[in-house]
């Protein structure tokens, strides 16, 4: 356990709490390595019901893995640490995924990326008004990781391949209506939440509970768009995407354009072919492939430069490299990592 991290056990409830309010409590490899072992712990331990994760602050779940840290060690050549980061990181995320016991995630403020990843796994997501959600990966020359590749593909419709290719950011309603977010609370009730969940003696009681705080976070600003979305997003090609939206009149086509052609080419295309193998991939399959694809591409141009214009110079202009040939975004399929493929 580190500072940024604690852990708490109230009557049959473990709370996890991310604690670096002032980085967004993104996620490190230390965090990482603590979390895997509690959760283990709790797994065996018959007087724990139930397993919450938090953010501290108001601001934000988690956003994202530590990026900047991921950024000094590609640009130095230390692959040791970002061997180690996707491996373990990638590890924790179907040790949620597999959890015997209840898993809830508090959603309440920024969760993106790597806090997608500590969320999206487990039974139940509880978002709050503060919800702002994202996988923004290919604005920073990746791909949308930690799992996207298995739970994109299996949002209703396409939503899932228009989330993984633009980024975009839903609020609330929105995760809840395609399935992010389990539950709506608002997070002033949030304490009493984690107060209820405390006292389930069970996963039938857990989930009465959630069930029992839920309310309506009202109408989602995406639903007006789904069947474009559909339309647009369902193609077997990415170019096939490109034209169902050059082809509509709708102005929120020429913006989702106009958003695609501002990320990484060469990422979106990747991103297009991961999601779409996900879809009929198992989890542990979807965490191999994404393993290859990270280490393939965390040290490659894109994502170096992408992180060093948005999130360090901040400059937002991304000298990103041409999409490549189609050969060439295959190649980051088959390309084995050195010290082997994902194991657990």
């Amino acid at each position: 356990m580190t500072a940024e991290i604690h852990f708490d056990r109230t009557g049959k409830l473990g709370r996890i709490i991310l604690d670096r309010p002032k980085a967004l409590n993104a996620l490190t490899l230390d965090q990482v390595h603590a979390m895997h072992p509690t959760l283990d712990a709790w797994a065996a331990d018959p007087d724990v019901a139930c397993v919450t994760i938090e953010g501290a602050g108001e601001k934000a779940f988690c956003a994202g893995g530590d990026i900047k840290q991921l950024y000094e060690a590609c640009k130095a050549g230390e692959l040791d640490y970002v061997t180690a980061f996707y491996r373990d990181e990638y590890r924790l995320n179907r040790r949620i995924h597999t959890s015997p016991k209840p898993y809830v995630a508090l959603i309440d403020g920024i969760v993106m990326g790597g806090g997608v990843g500590v969320s999206v796994h487990g039974d139940y997501r509880i978002a709050t008004e503060r919800t702002l959600f994202a996988m923004p990966e290919t604005g920073i020359g990746f791909f949308p990781d930690v799992g996207g590749s298995y739970f994109l593909p299996r949002l209703p419709g396409a939503i899932g391949m228009y989330l993984g290719l633009t980024g975009v950011r839903l609020k609330a309603a929105d995760t809840l209506h395609v399935g992010v977010a389990t539950h709506y609370v608002d997070s002033a009730r949030m304490p009493a939440l984690v107060e209820a969940l405390s006292e389930a003696r069970d996963a039938a009681e857990v989930k009465a509970t959630l069930d029992g705080f839920a309310c309506d976070p009202g109408p989602a600003a995406i639903d007006s768009k789904r069947e474009l979305i559909d339309r647009c997003f369902g193609h077997n090609t990415l170019a096939e995407v490109i034209a169902a939206l050059e082809a509509e009149s709708d102005p929120f086509a020429a913006e989702t354009l106009a958003t695609l052609r501002a990320k990484s080419p060469h990422l979106v295309a990747v991103s297009f072919e991961m999601i779409r193998r996900g879809k009929s991939l198992s989890f542990d399959e979807c965490m191999r492939m994404e393993f290859r694809l990270a280490l393939s591409l965390a040290p490659a141009h894109d994502f170096v430069e992408g992180v060093r214009a948005l999130l360090i110079d901040r400059d937002n202009t991304p000298a990103w490299n041409p999409a490549g040939t189609q050969a060439q975004v295959l190649a980051h399929f088959d390309a084995i990592p050195a010290g082997g493929d994902l194991t657990f």
